[in-house]
């Protein structure tokens, strides 16, 4: 028994040293390549560290800078300054032309798009909401809610109602999600799809009893049911 397990271990060692001897005959055979390589891989992370610090990070700090301005007039409802700039400042298309790829110009399209919408320009409203890709918990679902105003605004309901529910949807929370919920279902008893409506309603009720829409929930509950009884 000793013996066969001594020729065993003799073996494994035999095939350990093998292993190294051709990773030892690889690495000679093909030192250059391999040298290659990794000098190759070193200026590729090198490229894309030095990129990021001298020209990404300096590009976003003065994007931050010149949307600041922006930022201010649209929360004064100086919607027009707020897109177009006041000649000193950059407005958020501006923003969003000259700083493309930074975190801000991917914020402008929010704000431009939420400034359309206030000014009535409903379709320009979708279009820069519709490119609005940043994530984010509260505003990503703000966005969607906001192409499905624009879309009611145009009289194109079925549309609205599915922004409304994408809205609700995208990250539910007690702040966002039952406003959805409700215009959605508000929007489908006009449609008289009252079938439609009353889960949403009653998601409300179940999910949300203490929100606004939550602690009213109940009239639309009857009403849906009523008119699903007619």
């Amino acid at each position: 028994m000793v013996s066969k397990s001594k020729d065993k271990k003799e073996d494994n060692l035999e095939v350990v040293e093998h292993a190294l001897t051709n990773t030892e005959h690889f690495i000679e055979q093909n030192q250059k390549t391999i040298t290659i390589a990794i000098i190759a891989i070193v200026a590729v992370v090198g490229i894309f560290l030095g990129y990021k610090r001298f020209i990404v990070a300096p590009k976003e700090k003065e994007a931050q800078s010149q949307m600041f301005a922006a930022e201010h007039y649209f929360e004064k409802d100086s919607f027009n300054l707020a897109l177009n700039g006041d000649g000193n400042y950059l407005g958020f298309l501006d923003v969003i032309d000259q700083y493309k790829s930074t975190k801000s110009a991917k914020l402008a399209y929010y704000y431009s798009g939420i400034s359309y919408l206030k000014l009535g320009k409903f379709q320009e409203a979708i279009g820069q909401l519709k490119k609005f890709k940043l994530k984010d918990a509260m505003i990503q679902p703000i966005s969607q809610g906001a192409i499905g105003d624009a879309y009611c605004e145009l009289g194109r309901i079925s549309e609205a109602i599915d922004y409304y529910i994408k809205a609700a949807r995208t990250e539910p929370n007690a702040f966002v999600t039952p406003i959805y919920l409700m215009k959605a279902g508000e929007l489908l008893e006009s449609n008289k799809e009252y079938s439609k409506a009353l889960p949403l309603y009653k998601e409300i009720q179940k999910d949300y009893p203490e929100s606004s829409e939550g602690r009213k929930i109940e009239k639309y509950i009857a009403r849906a049911e009523a008119g699903m009884a007619k």
